[in-house]
Order: structure tokens, then C-alpha cells, then sequence
């Protein structure tokens, strides 16, 4: 046995973790997400310990909305990276396909499947914790519509990352998300948060929707200025990320598309 053949092992995946975003990711961004999002949760739910049956209710239905989020923004992300790992993307565009309507379809796609998943899940969460989605009567549709709108945003600002930078920032794909997830207030309320992270919530569309969805619970209404500011704020920010991907495209057909793998 060698010490120096061991150090060399060691030292060998060192410089690999320093320049891999997924390992990067793994030993540092994940496990503070867990913290913060855990760590806020549990505070909240040490303050209305009283109201058990409200806990559950709140902490299940965040998990299902959620999923029409992450979904939305996986199934563009992760399909634009299934082009890239096959090394397909070329392929589609020497063919009459337009890159809109490319973009349209992983945006149908991400509509079906996340609609299976949720109600997949929301079956679940009735079997197991007898609670489901429709205590939200009607206002499952503009919640739905919303959440769906705050995914399609963030997958096509990643969209236009993995087009600018290839497979090397690939990790995004699964992670950008989760950046807005503790501003959300997606299993606690805003009131638990400290001062600048309340600020920041303010311009994140989908801390109104959780907020919205608190209040149904507890008080049996919600204010529809919620809806409006959450919608005018996913505009604002899909029209910029549809512009942000189309530069993106762009670019990399100046480039060369076989450049981006």
C-alpha cells in the first residue's frame, strides 16, 4: 500500500468537485435547502401546535402545489436536456420544426404530466392523511394556472442557460427552482420570515398563491389582489424568460448547434 497513490485518488475527485456545479450542489445547496425549508416549517408548526388538523392540511396541500411548480419547470428543462444527451437537438432543427413550436410542446407535455402526477399524488395524500386538494373549491384554477406560469418562467431562464453553456450547468435543471422555494412560504407563512427575506417574497408570484391558499384554510376567503399581483408578476417575468430563451437560441445557432454538446 502507497500513501501517495491514495492522495492521488483523493486529490484526483477534489479538483473534479471544485469544478462540478452537480457535485457543488449536492454537498452544499441541497443540504441548506433541507434546513431552511425544514427549519421554517417546524417553527411554524411549533406555533399552532394547537391546531394539529390545520398542520396537516397546510404542509400536504403545499406539497401538491408545489409539485405543479417543479413539474412545470422540470419537463422543459430536463426534455431540452434529453435533445442534448442524445445529441438529438441538431437533428430537430434540420427538420421544418419551429423553435416555438418546439417550445410549445415541452410546454403541453409539462400541462399532462404534471396534471397526472398531482392528481397520482392528491389520491395519496386522501388515502393516507384523508387530504385533498378540493377544500380550494374553484380556486384551484387560478392556483393551478399560476403555479403552472412560475414553472414555465424559471424553465425557460434554465432553458436558456443549458442552450448557452451545454450539459455543464445541467444541474440547474433540477435545482433553480428551489431558489424561490424558501421565499414561497410554501409549508409556513410569511410572518415567520425575517425582514429581507420578506422583501425578497414580495416579487416571488408564488408566495402569494401559498399565502392565498393559507387563508382559504383558516378563514374560508381569500383576496383576490393575491391572484392579481401573482399573475402580473409571472407575466412580467415569462415575457422576459421567453426573451432571455429566444436570445439564448439565438446565440447558439450564430454558434454552431453542435457546439452545444
Amino acid at each position: 500500500m502507497r500513501l501517495h497513490r491514495i492522495y492521488a485518488i483523493i486529490l484526483r475527485h477534489i479538483y473534479l468537485f471544485r469544478h462540478s456545479i452537480n457535485r457543488f450542489s449536492d454537498a452544499f445547496y441541497w443540504p441548506m435547502m433541507d434546513l431552511l425549508l425544514w427549519g421554517l416549517t417546524i417553527t411554524y408548526v411549533k406555533s399552532i401546535s394547537q391546531s394539529p388538523n390545520n398542520v396537516v392540511l397546510v404542509v400536504v396541500s403545499g406539497i401538491l402545489l408545489w409539485l405543479i411548480v417543479w413539474r412545470g419547470q422540470y419537463e422543459i428543462t430536463v426534455n431540452i436536456l434529453e435533445e442534448l444527451w442524445s445529441k438529438n437537438l441538431i437533428n430537430l432543427f434540420v427538420s421544418p420544426l419551429k423553435f416555438s413550436e418546439w417550445v410549445i410542446s415541452l410546454v403541453i407535455l409539462g400541462i399532462i404530466k404534471a396534471s397526472a402526477s398531482v392528481l397520482f399524488a392528491t389520491v395519496v395524500a386522501f388515502l393516507l392523511y384523508k387530504v385533498g386538494l378540493f377544500v380550494y373549491g374553484w380556486y384551484l384554477i387560478p392556483f393551478f394556472l399560476l403555479l403552472f406560469m412560475t414553472g414555465w418562467w424559471v424553465g425557460f431562464i434554465v432553458a436558456g442557460l443549458i442552450l448557452r453553456y451545454g450539459t455543464k450547468v445541467e444541474q440547474f435543471a433540477w435545482s433553480a427552482i428551489y431558489i424561490i422555494a424558501p421565499f414561497s412560504a410554501i409549508y409556513y407563512p410569511l410572518s415567520i420570515l425575517p425582514g429581507w427575506a420578506k422583501t425578497i417574497s414580495l416579487f416571488i408570484p408564488t408566495s402569494y398563491v401559498f399565502e392565498g391558499a393559507r387563508e382559504i384554510v383558516t378563514t374560508g376567503s381569500l383576496d383576490p389582489n393575491k391572484l392579481l399581483i401573482s399573475f402580473v408578476l409571472n407575466l412580467v417575468c415569462l415575457l422576459l424568460s421567453i426573451l432571455f430563451l429566444i436570445r439564448s437560441f439565438s446565440k447558439v445557432l450564430k454558434r454552431g448547434l453542435i457546439k452545444t454538446y
